[in-house]
């Protein structure tokens, strides 16, 4: 069976670029060495259009403008709504009169109405009374978010053509895990039969702002017209569909898994079956999301799902909400906080990676899904997270050995901050590290510092998991002073300040996902260290070696892209009308197709599965 490596890993989320664990650094930065720190505030400064990125003063504002703050994407204080009104004629029982031009009247004109042209384009309208909408604004009584730095607008750095800001995220996230890699694209094609690679990539809830289904829904409730693209681009699996058409230009296998905020993980697990059984060889996978925006916010308020104002400021016992600590995992809380996001990996099948000299970021061992049986309530929790965390635990055990396991694992939870959450989500890991004989898991939880990007959670998780397999910082719980009582902790460590782990001493970690209606995930991901070892075992010592001299310059080129996204000089791929390939420049036969811009064909040679079953051939 072929091992999926992760080859490449990228993306953008409120603590910055997610490539060489920039956003990780910005979440552990005070433990990091001060030239750690450099390179991070120096990223964050491309990012955010900071000119002096040394200065106390610019790291102060990288600092306040990054991670989970007051929303800044939207005014809280002034939403737009629309209040509805009865007006009715005056007291002395005259009529309502007004005038209106007749472009203007309704197509069906209300009941009671009395029309009378004044001229050519313009009537007197007299109504004895009549429902009406007034432009009106509210105050949010949700006031945070994790928003990407302030100041980057990935749609100023391509041609967006108005492109809802998921998509925007996805081009930009899709771009920056490929370039990660180190291999040009036009390489990969030069190596990947067309029908080899795979895109896997979707959103939780589609593309909700005025570009997208928002306008689609609230046009027309606003005296305007949905766009030709509000429909198209609102579809969830649109970031997958984006990447195959002007990021990759992949001609091979795509699809967009959704569950809910298990969503980064299901896409994972379809991509790396794929891989497995041979079908691929190379997929990029992810999702994006960007769901700060007024009405996702008090749809999930209205739910009991956030953390409100007046709550944060109950729990503070405070005049003045605490922005920066809203999410609060396993601790006294009141809800979760929503943050965007864009989260992709590139996974290649280990030989092909070690072909290509690619960079050994990690592998996937495993991804379980498993839903909750019958259930009281929708959002309720249920059994799936107990099977899903018991069965990635059980290849980790495999895999690694009863030691590895218990001595060198560690579990990145949901951890989305609400009451509910760190009482059922804490259970469930407790009780499998005890089954499993656990005695003190390190447990992390990242939403403290982002916030909650839905269907890229679990990327954001792995991307912390990345950088501690690095750094060996794994993030603490600092936005909380003490675990509640109701949390299930025997078994476990809930660090309250940065935890360092010797990289060397991290075989793998879990990545766990809880989504509404019941869509567990878990994930399993080896270390680089331990990833290595097993391509040594199976390939041997000399292919290793032949491998890392390849790695020597794939390794630079990767360095220098970092380097100069620093400094942006690399706008997100984006290829809109580049390179097209039309049906009259296929050549086919029924042997195979070939595809311009591809190395290799398509193979038609197929193999019948089923010979044992079949009959007689005519």
């Amino acid at each position: 069976m072929r091992l999926p490596v992760i080859t490449g890993f990228g993306g953008i989320n409120a603590a910055g670029r997610l490539s060489f664990h920039h956003g990780y650094k910005r979440m552990v930065i005070d433990a990091m060495s001060a030239a750690e720190q450099d390179s991070t505030f120096r990223c964050l400064a491309g990012l955010m259009g900071v000119e002096r990125p040394g200065d106390p003063a610019s790291r102060a504002y990288m600092r306040e403008n990054t991670l989970i703050r007051r929303i800044d994407v939207f005014d809280p204080a002034r939403v737009f709504i629309q209040s509805a009104a009865r007006l009715k004629s005056a007291v002395d029982g005259k009529p309502l009169v007004f005038v209106l031009s007749k472009r203007h009247l309704p197509g069906s004109i209300p009941p009671g109405w009395h029309l009378d042209s004044i001229d050519d384009n313009t009537v007197r309208v007299s109504i004895d009374e009549t429902d009406a909408l007034f432009p009106d604004y509210r105050v949010s009584r949700v006031s945070s978010a994790g928003m990407l730095p302030k100041g980057f607008n990935p749609g100023e750095l391509y041609q967006s053509r108005n492109h809802p800001r998921g998509l925007q995220l996805a081009v930009y996230g899709a771009s920056d895990a490929l370039r990660s890699t180190g291999i040009p694209i036009e390489r990969l094609k030069q190596v990947v039969p067309p029908d080899q690679v795979g895109v896997y990539s979707a959103s939780a809830m589609g593309q909700l702002d005025n570009e997208g289904y928002g306008g689609m829904f609230q046009n027309p409730m606003c005296g305007k017209r949905p766009s030709s693209k509000n429909v198209p681009l609102g579809l969830c699996e649109m970031p997958g569909d984006f990447i195959n058409a002007y990021v990759l230009g992949s001609a091979g296998g795509t699809g967009g898994m959704i569950g809910a905020c298990a969503t980064w993980l299901y896409n994972i697990r379809h991509g790396i079956e794929e891989i497995k059984s041979g079908r691929k060889r190379l997929i990029v996978v992810g999702s994006s999301e960007a769901p700060v925006v007024p009405e996702v916010i008090e749809g999930y308020r209205t739910m009991g799902a956030l953390a409100e104002d007046e709550q944060l400021m109950a729990l503070d016992n405070s005049d003045v909400p605490d922005y920066r600590r809203a999410c609060r995992p396993f601790s006294s809380n009141s809800g979760f906080t929503v943050s965007e996001a864009a989260v992709y990996t590139v996974i290649m099948d280990d030989e092909l990676a070690l072909e290509l000299g690619a960079r050994i970021l990690g592998a996937v061992g495993g991804v379980y899904v498993n839903a909750d049986g019958y259930k009281k309530s929708i959002p309720g929790p249920g059994i799936g997270n107990y099977l899903t965390v018991g069965k990635s635990m059980a290849m980790a055990r495999a895999m690694l050995g009863e030691k590895g396991l218990r001595e060198r694992t560690q579990m990145y939870a949901h951890g989305t901050g609400t009451p509910q959450n760190r009482v059922t989500e804490s259970h469930v890991i407790n009780e499998m590290a005890k089954a499993f004989g656990v005695e003190r898991w390190p447990v992390c939880a990242v939403k403290a510092y982002i916030g909650h990007s839905l269907g890229p959670a679990g990327g954001d998780q792995l991307a912390a998991a990345m950088g501690t397999w690095e750094h060996g910082w794994m993030p603490g719980i600092t936005t909380v002073d003490h675990i509640a009582d109701d949390v299930h902790a025997s078994n476990l460590q809930l660090p309250l300040k940065h935890m360092y782990i010797e990289p060397h001493e991290q075989d793998g970690a879990f990545i766990n996902s809880k989504g509404f209606g019941g869509n567990n995930a878990t994930g399993f991901f080896i270390s680089p260290r331990v990833t290595e070892k097993m391509l040594t075992r199976r390939w041997g010592e000399k292919h290793m070696l032949d491998w890392r001299k390849r790695n020597e310059t794939v390794a630079a080129v990767a360095a220098d892209y970092d380097g100069r996204a620093d400094g942006g000089e690399f706008p997100p791929i984006y290829q809109l009308g580049d390179a097209v390939v039309r049906t009259d420049d296929l050549s086919i036969s029924s042997a195979e197709i070939r595809i311009p811009g591809f190395g290799k064909t398509v193979d038609l040679n197929v193999a019948n599965p089923y010979e044992d079953m079949s009959g007689d051939k005519h």
